[in-house]
This record gives structure tokens, C-alpha cells and sequence, in this order.
């Protein structure tokens, strides 16, 4: 079971909610759970939680990878995310029922590689969640997307359109085939943005999460 950082509730009450950031490729949990910090303020019956992904990094020796990525090759992306999904669903399962909450009060938030785990992972649970950000992220396998998914979260996609790792175009991909699919799908483009996270990015899933998860 893998397992990272976590952050309760600022409330200091139980949890109504839970938001889980799934990192990049050659990160480890640490990377995101600032993000959490960052949100919870604003979101303050929420937990977070940021699991370490199960295999070392091939390229980032302190690092880790939900799966190996030596190149960008979609059908090798598509088996990846596929291969490491039961890991994401076991760990999600594990603090759900630590939690005594359900599918419905989940959130996914996903950076690069973690964001192709949140696309592919959140729509196959076995009840639908309340919602999905991707950050820098790319929709694995679309072509299957609307026959594998059993809930329609709604989605949004944030991207800089000066990401040299996973071009902009992704996210201009996978717009219209969530939209093929039958998911409502936001998404921003941030100016002068490479492979990161910004401000608007921050704040506009702060936003989304606020009303996703009532």
C-alpha cells in the first residue's frame, strides 16, 4: 500500500471531504501536499493527503513514478496509467474508509504523470466523484474513455501553453473528447506557463474544488 504526507482538516473537525494529489513523474508526495496547505484555508472540512507513487523513478534517483515513462509514447502511456491504476484505486479505498467517507466526497488533483492518473483513475471508480484537476496533464486512452467510465466528475484542465514536457496540446486534445464522452470539462490556459503550476492554476482549482465538493 503506498502511502505520503497528509494535512487533517483546518477546522480541526472530522472530515467531510477528501482531496487527493497524485505528483509528476520523478517527485515524490512531498511536491504537492504544499498545495494542500495552500487550500486548505479555503477549503477547511477538507483532508489532503499526497501518496508517494509505488516504483522508483527510472531518471530521478530520490524520486518516484506511478509508471515509466522513457518516452512520449501514447500507447505506452495508455498501459501505463492502466497498469498503476489498481494502486491508486487500493490506496483511495484504504482512506475513504478511514475516513468513513464515499466516492461522492473524493476529489482528484494531479501534476504531469499524477493528472494522466487522475483522468484515467477517477472516471473508472466504482461511484462517481465529485471532481477532477489536472495540471499539465494528458488524457490517456480517450478512445476508451466512454465505455470504461462509470461516473462523469466534472473536470478541469489547467496547462501553460509554454510547457516544453507535455505540450499544450494535450490539453487541447482531451477537451473535446471528454466532451464526446459526456463530461463537463473546464479548462484554462496560463500565458507564458512551462511545466508548472501558477497562481491562476492555484486558485482556479481552489475555486472548482469550493463547489464541487458540497
Amino acid at each position: 500500500m503506498i502511502d505520503g504526507p497528509r494535512i487533517p482538516p483546518a477546522s480541526g473537525g472530522p472530515a467531510r471531504h477528501l482531496v487527493v494529489l497524485l505528483h509528476g513523474y520523478g517527485a515524490d508526495g512531498n511536491d504537492l501536499i504544499d498545495i494542500g496547505r495552500h487550500w486548505a484555508p479555503l477549503l477547511p472540512d477538507t483532508a489532503f493527503v499526497s501518496p508517494n507513487a509505488p516504483e522508483p523513478c527510472d531518471q530521478a534517483p530520490m524520486g518516484r513514478q506511478w509508471f515509466p515513462l522513457s518516452m512520449i509514447d501514447m500507447d505506452l502511456i495508455a498501459d501505463g496509467v492502466r497498469q498503476a491504476a489498481p494502486v491508486v484505486d487500493a490506496f483511495l479505498d484504504s482512506e475513504l474508509a478511514s475516513l468513513g467517507l464515499t466516492d461522492a466526497n473524493l476529489a482528484l488533483v494531479g501534476f504531469s504523470q499524477g493528472a494522466m492518473m487522475a483522468l484515467h483513475v477517477g472516471p473508472r471508480r466504482p461511484a462517481p466523484i465529485a471532481g477532477i484537476v489536472s495540471y499539465s496533464g494528458m488524457l490517456a486512452g480517450p478512445e476508451r474513455l466512454a465505455e470504461e467510465a462509470v461516473g462523469k466528475p466534472p473536470v478541469l484542465l489547467v496547462h501553460g501553453d509554454a510547457d516544453p514536457i507535455v505540450p499544450v496540446m494535450a490539453l487541447h486534445g482531451a477537451v473535446p473528447a471528454l466532451a464526446e464522452a459526456g463530461f463537463a470539462a473546464e479548462w484554462h490556459v496560463s500565458p507564458g506557463l512551462e511545466h508548472g503550476i501558477d497562481g491562476a492554476g492555484l486558485q482556479l482549482g481552489a475555486a472548482f474544488l469550493r463547489r464541487v465538493l458540497v
